[in-house]
């Protein structure tokens, strides 16, 4: 199977490198300074906290891994400073052409997603179809039944 490809801006490749030198550099000798002090305190069949600090190393040295995989396979785009269409890094905002409610997005790289502040993936079902895209354009947006709704793009920052 082919390694997938994670577009990003410099930008976000130098934020993941960053990322990952803190997982490496502070936070994995934090882990292990935790769990020769976890071991100290005897008995570890009933440690909760010697539990408790190696399960925080796997998750660490899995969000690690993960980033070393999207650094290796990262392609670098160029960031782009027109507004007139939709891109990595624009800012824009929809209308739902059938119930008249606004949102607005920014749309990222894969690795610099987070929806809970309105950062989606160009990669996403609304980012796929808004990419490339000029305001005033209506696009549809599929559904995982088959539909679709239609978002009009109102603007781009």
């Amino acid at each position: 199977m082919a390694d997938q490809v994670f577009e990003m801006t410099q930008k976000n490749y130098d934020d993941l490198v960053k990322e990952k030198e803190n997982l490496v550099m502070v936070k994995r000798p934090q882990i292990i300074e935790r769990i020769a002090e976890a071991r100290s305190h005897g008995d570890l069949s009933e440690n909760a906290e010697y539990d408790a600090a190696r399960e925080e190393q796997r998750s660490n040295e899995s969000k690690i891994e993960q980033l070393e995989y999207q650094i290796k396979n990262a392609k670098i785009v160029a960031e782009i400073a027109d507004n007139s269409f939709v891109h990595l890094n624009s800012k824009v905002t929809v209308e739902d052409v059938e119930f008249g409610d606004k949102d607005s997005y920014v749309i990222t790289s894969v690795t610099d997603v987070d929806v809970m502040n309105g950062k989606i993936s160009s990669e996403s079902p609304v980012g796929a179809a808004l990419m490339k895209h000029k305001i005033g354009d209506v696009v549809s947006i599929p559904c995982p039944d088959g539909s679709s709704y239609q978002l009009k793009i109102i603007s781009i920052e």
